[in-house]
């Protein structure tokens, strides 16, 4: 006999296991196995980064598919790997270095790369350490980084050979530029926030004297680089004025009006600023006109105003010269009017500063021949979007693409492969570092001093860890990966990239399908953010709950297409189903005494109890298998929870109980049962839950590390094979039902009238067929146990006894005489009671719902508790009602309340 401890504590079992499992090289891929191949790269996170909850639903969700599909016999590989982050690894290195009054500039470009690898070997192991702490079943063998020697080989490969095609070119153009960060961002990385603002209306006189036209804008500031004043060709208002000059306020520069058809004749006065330099709008307005218009920079790099603004202004931070720019135009009595106006602002989405556009020089790639092979690849079904409602986000946004802004203004990433010759001005663009100019042979060359965006790199992360350039077996082998499990936030980020990247460079795209999992939340469906005080911290979460528990909890809920409602009191359920997995395995592994596990079972020599669980074994198994290979992880942990929890400990353990207390040739089949459940559920379960799996497989006699001889069984459930393709046997599922109908009938009686579970009661069953009579019959002893019930009486021809409460189900009617049983009077009496409290709490509740006060000032989260609480008591005085009901039914009396 097998006895495990009492109760289950995930500390030190979890650590315990993972360092088995990495030690016997078991998440370790095999390049040269003949199984078809399974692969997933994982999402790098960023090396400054630490677990949220995005990530670890992210993991677990990708954990699950690579575990179930090791176990299901495929060569899996599951890459795991960091992104360098190029601006956040920066930013928090420079933090450092502040904090001891030191500034990269002083420390020079070596040194300080010098000093952000040194913070990266101390604390850029963290996020990975927490990842295994999940139970991620990563092969830690082929961890990268993209700033590693092999990728940073593909990443020059990749700009090289784009340069060389003609697809990356450098310009000078209008960029958003971060004044906080000091570097380019693309468009992608910028973030939109609406603002409540201001709207001032500029009065600009006329060069002759003759009036002046009126402009609107929210950043006055920028006025000092105006080079004309647009209005639309077709505005009878101001046609006339086109070719006329006017006299820009504090500059005493001249500016022309121009027309273009862009301008909204409906916002403002109709008439608009035009600010080549700082505005995107207007850089195409200028280009347009002829000759095109000039662009005059005012304010630089680091937010502040140019000498260009003028002598008054030149130095000053841009929002200190919005406020002076607004105090003289007033004391000029150029400023119309101002008013509120709500209106988006662009941020940088590292440091949420608002970003400026500058005109630079930068490198750029030429997306667009990339991106329409891209969008044919969703188009014609070589990558699935699941769910496929993310296709058309996908395609509105490639077809609509603009270049790719790739040069950052940073140190810290890949050194852009650009020398400079100081002698002729020719640009080289190499492998390998030129020793001399191609063009006149000097030696005096420089190479650019700028680094490739972050998601440069990433883009080519499905096949540079791979080992392409290079021909590996590897590449061969697990090219392209099968899924790719991500958010929805980076999708043009970095999936529309790597989907580019890899049909280019490999002639295949890179993943066959692209999960899109929702957004984590919290319990009331709030973004989780510190200001809002909501975060909940994943690794708080598995040191108090267990790992399983967390995993679970966030799979349940993990529906497609819906975003992730989560709270504590969540897991704290889902710990309970962790100890009812353990409180069965107990039990069946303390009966089963010396008994192996059966590789198979004959049902046709078990009774109709154990016929009846290998039957949903079996369908349970189908549902799990069907819904992971369609992505609905929800819906497998849904099929899990309720066969171990409903079917197995709920019916099927306390049926076989009184089996096990009795020396028979009975007591051996369901031994024999129970251990084959066992075995075959804990498989099931293992890629949801796998440290509690693990420590229950390995205390089954003959498992794992525990067997003795070697090669007698598996090591590891690691490595166990996955249940599919179990027989069903669906007559036995149908004659349960009517038993399972039966004794619920009974147990619904007694809850409803508060009779007390050990109390015997006595029934009869009208069936509804000869057929379910029949059942009942044959396996009346089933029904007499789990009902803790006499049947007195079975048929199709079966009344009801007066006084009797009845239940009516499918199959049945169930009643019981209630006379002896209980005075229904004062039953009614008690019942009555409980009504006048539950109407006197709804009243209390009804008050606050109908209090406009309280309406307008409470957190949408307590109305909508104080709403479900006000619902869950209707809910109770609507059963009380329906027991009362049955009482009067039975022979009770009304005593006047209806």
């Amino acid at each position: 006999m097998t006895e495990i401890q009492k109760g289950y504590n995930p500390k030190g079992v979890e650590e315990k296991w993972y360092e088995y499992w990495t030690a016997g090289d078991l998440f370790k891929a095999d390049p040269g196995s003949d199984a078809a191949p399974f692969t997933i790269v994982i999402p790098p996170p960023n090396v400054t980064g630490s677990l949220h909850m995005g990530h670890a639903l992210n993991t677990t969700l990708q954990d699950i598919l690579v575990r179930w599909k090791r176990m299901s016999g495929y060569s899996v590989l599951w890459v795991p790997g960091t992104d360098h982050a190029g601006i956040a690894t920066q930013n928090v290195v420079e933090r450092q270095l502040a904090a001891e009054n030191i500034d990269r500039h002083w420390l020079g470009r070596d040194a300080f790369i010098e000093r952000v690898w040194k913070w990266k070997a101390e604390y850029g192991g963290r996020i990975i350490h927490q990842l295994r702490r999940l139970g991620a079943s990563c092969d830690w063998s082929r961890e990268r980084f993209t700033l590693d020697e092999g990728l940073s080989k593909a990443v020059l490969e990749v700009f090289v050979g784009l340069y060389e095609q003609g697809l990356i070119y450098r310009d000078n153009r209008l960029i958003n530029w971060c004044p906080r960060c000091h570097t380019a961002l693309s468009d992608i990385e910028v973030e939109h926030e609406d603002f409540d603002g201001r709207l001032t209306h500029l009065r600009y006189p006329f060069e002759d004297g003759s009036g002046y036209m009126v402009v609107a804008t929210t950043r006055p500031e920028t006025m000092l680089g105006d080079t004309a004043v647009a209005v639309n060709p077709e505005d009878k208002r101001y046609r006339d004025f086109i070719g006329k000059q006017l006299l820009l306020p504090l500059t005493g520069r001249k500016i022309p009006v121009v027309g273009d058809s862009s301008v909204d004749p409906e916002f403002g006065s109709g008439a608009v600023k035009v600010t080549p330099a700082h505005d995107f709008s207007d850089e195409a307005i200028a280009k347009r006109q002829d000759p095109v218009l000039e662009f005059i920079t005012v304010i630089g790099k680091d937010g502040r105003m140019t000498e260009q603004a003028g002598t008054a202004y030149a130095g000053l931070d841009r929002y200190e010269c919005r406020k002076a720019v607004i105090r003289d135009l007033k004391n000029l009595d150029l400023i119309a009017k101002q008013e509120k106006y709500s209106h988006s602002i662009s941020q940088c989405y590292r440091c949420k500063t608002v970003i400026e556009p500058l005109s630079t020089l930068q490198w750029y790639v030429k997306v667009k021949p990339l991106a329409a092979e891209a969008v044919s690849a969703v188009r014609d079904n070589r990558i699935t979007f699941v769910p496929r409602s993310w296709d058309n986000t996908y395609f509105a946004w490639m077809e609509n693409i603009n270049d790719w802004c790739i040069s950052r203004q940073i140190w810290w990433g890949h050194r852009i492969p650009a020398w400079y010759c100081d002698a002729c001005g020719e640009v080289i663009v190499s492998r390998e570092a030129p020793a001399a100019c191609t063009k006149c042979q000097g030696s005096s060359l420089r190479q650019d001093e700028d680094v490739l965006d972050t998601w440069f790199s990433s883009a080519l992360w499905p096949f540079s860890t791979l080992g392409w350039p290079g021909s590996t077996a590897e590449l061969k082998k697990y090219y392209p990966t099968s899924v790719l499990v991500t958010g929805f936030d980076i999708i043009f980020f970095w999936v529309a990239r790597m989907i580019m990247m890899g049909l280019k460079f490999m002639g295949e795209v890179p993943f066959r399908d692209i999960y899109i999992h929702a957004l984590v939340r919290d319990a009331s469906g709030q973004k989780m953010s510190k200001s809002k005080g909501n975060v909940i911290d994943p690794l708080i979460m598995m040191e108090k709950y267990g790992t399983d528990a967390f995993r679970f909890t966030l799979t349940v809920f993990a529906a497609q297409g819906r975003d992730v409602k989560f709270s504590e009191e969540r897991v704290e359920g889902y710990r309970h189903f962790v100890n009812k997995l353990w409180n069965a395995s107990r039990f069946i592994l303390t009966h089963a005494g010396d008994t192996p596990v059966p590789g198979t079972i004959d049902s046709a020599a078990l009774d109709i109890g154990s016929t009846w669980i290998l039957s949903r074994l079996a369908a349970a198994t189908e549902e799990i298998n069907r819904s992971l290979a369609e992505y609905r992880f929800n819906d497998a942990a849904g099929s899990l929870y309720h066969f171990v929890w409903h079917e197995l400990c709920d019916w099927y353990i306390e049926m076989v109980k009184p089996v096990l207390s009795e020396e028979s040739a009975d007591r051996e089949k369901v031994r024999a049962c129970l251990l084959y459940l066992l075995e075959k559920t804990l498989r099931l379960l293992h890629p949801f839950m796998p440290y509690v799996t693990e420590e229950i497989w390995q205390n089954i006699p003959g498992h794992g590390s525990r067997a003795g001889v070697k090669g007698q069984d598996i090591e590891s459930i690691v490595i166990a094979s996955y249940p599919s393709s179990l027989a069903r046997n669906v007559r036995a599922e149908e004659e349960m039902s009517v038993i399972m109908e039966t004794v619920m009938g009974i147990r619904t009686i007694r809850g409803e009238l508060n009779l007390s579970p050990a109390r015997e009661l006595t029934a009869s069953i009208k069936t509804r067929s000869d057929e379910a009579r029949d059942i009942l019959t044959r396996n009346m002893t089933y029904v007499r146990k789990l009902a803790r019930a006499e049947i007195t009486e079975i048929g199709t021809a079966v009344e009801k006894p007066r006084g009797s409460a009845a239940a009516v189900r499918d199959f049945v009617e169930v009643y019981i005489p209630l006379e002896g049983l209980l005075d229904l009077d004062l039953e009614i009496e008690r019942l009555r009671k409980e009504e006048d409290k539950l109407d006197e709490a709804m009243s209390f509740v009804n008050k606050k719902l109908m209090n406009e006060d309280f309406l307008k000032r409470a957190p949408k989260e307590i109305i909508a508790k104080e709403k479900e609480k006000y619902e869950e008591s209707q809910r109770k005085k609507e059963r009380l009602r329906e027991n009362m009901k049955k009482l009067y039914e039975a022979g009770g009396k009304d005593h006047g309340k209806s």
